[in-house]
């Protein structure tokens, strides 16, 4: 059972603030002095690092489509065993998830399952007594999600913010409990995927001061702490993902992280971690090779587009890669990885850069986004990460596109009929792949990778 305090901040649509509120009250309650473990609704690796920057201890994701219900509710329990209130950003609109008339995958169905109240985030620029009607909508809608207070953003004058109270109160009985002005200091900058990596901005700490000033100013965090401490206790708390006992060979995962390459599910680290993984930060960028006494390697996503000529200058860190794949070293790459891993990487310049080679093809960046959403594949070969039958769940994003790979290569049969992805290296311990996986989605996926890590080592490899 666990009871941590906790409240979702939801929207009434994407772009509606909700980023900006979570972003100032995570900083506001922490200068309080809480411990508040913040998550994200959803597959999103952007708005964590804002969260992770905000609490001062790595944002995790929740996800009801990737992730089945009972295991997302042991990551939360896990997450929230040492803090004093969890705080969570949804997707979307409350109500929007995998389809057009089901829950699934919405941040109204991880309220629902985490007992957890939920404050509505409503942009009411171009709204007065209207926002009545929206809010009553949106609390009425589904009777299991307790729809507890409202957030308004975009609020003109005093006059404004007061005819939107009084239309809302005109319909429920929802209490307002912040809201932030139009022109307030809180806009967070954007590119291709999404907002701009906070890790990235060089005046963050400037950001985060202007939204939690403004948070405190026009917020009731006396309020907000009093819904989150309402919720109720999550009863049963499944036991599906975790190693009983630690395993007692643990290995040596190299985890390109740099400017090029950080997104990761940070679930996906802990659980590598659990079942026996010491994980050394490599860079592809500053590196002069990989360490020579690795067992396996996790590339994730990122922006190596926007670093191609530093990467390609880099071939020290190439040529090691290329050579570990050649000996048989276990390689799993996601997205950004996958880019790394091909032969040549074009980016939204038109500039061509020499990559590790180890995936034939060329990853050649367009000019609007080539794909995006979740996707559920069948394993078609064997592979470091599930075994040939198998069905994954995932999710892609992505700008940059490749050619089909050789049929007699390819990784996975995607959403029916599409071939994603690649096994390569000479021993096939190499997948590579735009298919992000959280590993939560199957308690297999971490041990079998870790297997494979394991099995190189025992066979006295050189490494």
């Amino acid at each position: 059972m666990t009871s941590v305090p906790r409240i979702v901040i939801a929207g009434t649509a994407s772009g509606v603030g909700k980023t900006s509120f979570t972003l100032g009250l995570i900083a506001a309650l922490r200068a309080r002095g809480l411990r508040v473990q913040p998550f994200k609704c959803g597959p999103d690796y952007l708005d964590p690092t804002y969260h992770t920057l905000a609490a001062g201890v790595p944002c995790r994701n929740l996800d009801t489509w990737m992730v089945p219900p009972a295991a997302m509710l042991e990551l939360f329990a896990r997450a929230t065993a040492n803090c004093d209130l969890a705080l969570i950003e949804g997707v979307m609109g409350l109500h929007d998830g995998r389809g057009g008339a089901r829950e699934v995958g919405s941040t109204a169905e991880i309220a629902r399952l985490l007992c957890a109240p939920v404050l509505l985030v409503a942009d009411v620029g171009k709204l007065s007594r209207s926002a009545g009607a929206m809010v009553l909508g949106y609390a009425a809608f589904d009777p299991h999600v307790r729809v507890a207070g409202v957030l308004l953003n975009q609020v003109g004058t005093e006059r404004h913010r007061r005819w939107v109270a009084e239309g809302i109160a005109e319909q429920t009985d929802l209490p307002i409990v912040g809201h932030l002005p139009k022109r307030a200091a809180v806009s967070l900058p954007e590119r291709h995927l999404g907002l701009v990596p906070a890790t990235e901005l060089g005046a963050h700490a400037t950001v985060l001061y202007a939204i939690r000033t403004q948070v405190e100013a026009t917020a009731d965090l006396d309020a907000v702490l009093a819904l989150a401490r309402a919720a109720g206790p999550i009863a049963h708390v499944p036991a599906v993902l975790f190693p009983t006992t630690a395993p007692a060979e643990r290995v040596r995962v190299g985890l390109a992280r740099d400017a090029a390459f950080g997104f990761y599910y940070e679930d996906n680290l802990d659980l590598l971690r659990a079942w026996g993984a010491e994980l050394v930060e490599v860079s592809p960028l500053a590196d002069p090779a990989l360490p020579p006494d690795l067992d396996g390697l996790y590339l994730g996503g990122g922006f190596p587009e926007l670093h191609g000529a530093a990467l390609a200058a880099n071939g020290g860190f190439r040529r090691s890669v290329a050579e570990a794949a050649r000996a048989g070293l276990p390689m799993y790459a996601e997205c950004g990885g996958l880019m790394y891993l091909a032969e040549w990487l074009v980016d939204l310049e038109g500039n061509r850069h020499a990559m590790a080679g180890i995936v034939p093809g060329t990853s050649m960046m367009q000019q609007a986004r080539v794909r995006m959403g979740y996707v559920e594949a069948t394993v078609l070969r064997d592979s470091p990460l599930a075994p040939a039958g198998a069905s994954i769940r995932g999710h892609e994003f992505h700008w940059s596109c490749m050619d089909p790979p050789d049929a007699r290569r390819a990784a996975y049969r995607a959403d029916g009929d599409r071939l994603e992805g690649i096994v390569a290296g000479p021993t096939g311990k190499v997948l590579a792949s735009y298919l992000h996986v959280h590993f939560g989605s199957d308690p297999s996926l971490a041990p079998r990778f870790l297997t494979a890590c394991r099995a190189r080592r025992s066979a006295g490899v050189p490494r």
